[in-house]
């Protein structure tokens, strides 16, 4: 191992460290809010309609700054996009709980709107994971810290009673009190990734008597000594950095990837998969509420849904960097058909042993998507345009499950939770087509067979 690669290994095991306890931070974070929010924002309106707004702001705030954090990570670095968008998490659990002290509901809007920046972050420290891990153990490298998401979001939701007598305490109103748990967490994970994250060395800078890397796109006075300077200086990043001095915007890199039919299937499965994800998973509760299910029945139906979610993730890492990242999203997506058309099955008694089946199902179908289609946008675009496509599709994933969580509503309130598996499998359709157009122009191989031939 060459002292090249041995400190790219280093720098990207460290980084998956901090990656991972920031990952458990925001987890808590944003599963501690979450959780009473709903009840929260109910009680400050004074209607229940209001109950799932929450829920709803949270998610266009995700999307709302994906792209800018995204064009952050490329001017500045991975490390300060990701801090950024836990402060301003944090600063969303402060307006909250300033909100249900002053008894204003439209402050608490505002807050969960910075609140979900925290979502975002968590969302492109998958991509992070990536950077600088070798192209064998990529999907793995995704899938690790997407999986330390499941502490965060298993414990946070035991934090509301605590939470709750916190703010009896501090004589607040008492739901405001898991947002300060929100917010000593989201304070934590931009100090830890701020302080700890060490970005992605590129091989010039791990060489012996490598240039410091300046503030600006690199020229030839910037070679490493010996260099012949009538040739192209090797490229040199500042950790933290994109590779590219080419700057492309969400857009411009929107509309490269539109002529890539592996890049747009990508786009894809991972947008159409959160869509489904969310749409089924809302209504999953209030369709069971409505044939006379307790909530802790409702409880554990959700619980196994969330570790359908992360708990396998690290299964279908493994999955992609054996098989290929295209594979595993067709995979994904024979799981949702499977996930939806059980739901279907069981939507006129809901049954909770099959609709615990269901959306675990469904848990692992969005897993296998997320996973796959995150890797196969890394694998099929070009440095220069990869970050700000990934800002892109996180606007597009978070603002489509807005969209679909908001349509779910009227269509279980029509036609029953039978119709909203059948949207569900609407959205599913087109993913499929581009995955067979995809797979037909471009063949994909595996990660191994990719490293086995350039050995």
């Amino acid at each position: 191992m060459t002292v090249s690669s041995t400190a790219r290994f280093r720098a990207a095991r460290r980084n998956q460290r901090v990656l991972v306890a920031g990952q458990l931070l925001s987890g808590v974070g944003v599963a501690s809010g979450i959780s009473v929010g709903g009840i929260l924002a109910a009680q400050l309106a004074g209607t229940t309609a209001a109950s799932g707004f929450v829920q709803t702001a949270s998610t266009l705030g995700a999307g709302l700054v994906a792209v800018p954090l995204a064009n952050l990570a490329v001017r500045a670095g991975r490390r300060w996009a990701l801090s950024t968008g836990f402060a301003l998490g944090a600063a969303g659990a402060a307006l909250v709980f300033t909100a249900a002290a002053l008894g204003q509901f439209w402050l608490m809007a505002v807050g969960m709107l910075f609140f979900g920046a925290a979502s975002a972050s968590g969302l492109q420290a998958r991509y992070a994971a990536v950077d600088g891990a070798p192209p064998e153990n990529a999907g793995r490298a995704m899938a690790i810290v997407i999986w330390a998401t499941t502490v965060g979001s298993v414990a946070g939701p035991n934090l509301s009673e605590p939470g709750r007598q916190l703010g009896i305490r501090l004589g607040a109103v008492p739901l405001s009190g898991p947002f300060l748990f929100s917010l000593v967490a989201f304070v934590t994970a931009a100090l830890v990734i701020a302080t700890f994250y060490l970005g992605t060395p590129h091989p010039a800078e791990a060489q012996p008597g490598a240039v410091p890397t300046p503030d600006r796109a690199p020229t030839a006075h910037d070679a490493p000594k010996g260099h012949d300077a009538g040739k192209p200086a090797p490229a040199v990043v500042r950790p933290g950095r994109g590779g590219s001095s080419r700057k492309h915007g969400a857009w411009a890199a929107l509309r490269l990837a539109s002529h890539n039919p592996r890049a747009l299937f990508a786009l894809a499965s991972v947008t159409g998969g959160h869509m489904i994800m969310v749409g089924v998973m809302v209504m999953t509760p209030v369709a069971m509420d409505a044939h006379g299910h307790s909530l802790e029945i409702i409880g554990i139906v959700i619980s196994l849904h969330i570790l359908g979610m992360y708990a396998a993730s690290p299964v279908f890492g493994w999955l992609v960097d054996r098989l290929g990242a295209g594979r595993v999203v067709g995979l994904g997506c024979g799981i949702f058909l499977a996930a939806i058309g059980l739901g279907a099955a069981v939507a006129d008694s809901s049954d909770p042993v099959f609709m615990s089946i269901a959306l675990t199902t469904l848990g692992l179908g969005w897993s296998a998507c997320l996973i796959g289609g995150s890797s196969l946008l890394n694998a099929s675009v070009s440095e220069d345009i990869r970050v700000p496509l990934q800002g892109a599709n996180d606007m597009m994933m978070n603002f489509g499950a807005a969209g679909m969580a908001a349509v779910a509503g009227p269509v279980l309130a029509a036609g029953g939770f039978f119709w909203v598996n059948m949207v569900a499998l609407a959205v599913l359709a087109p993913v499929v087509v581009l995955g067979v157009r995809a797979r037909r122009i471009t063949p994909e191989p595996s990660a191994v067979e990719m490293v086995d031939a350039g050995d």
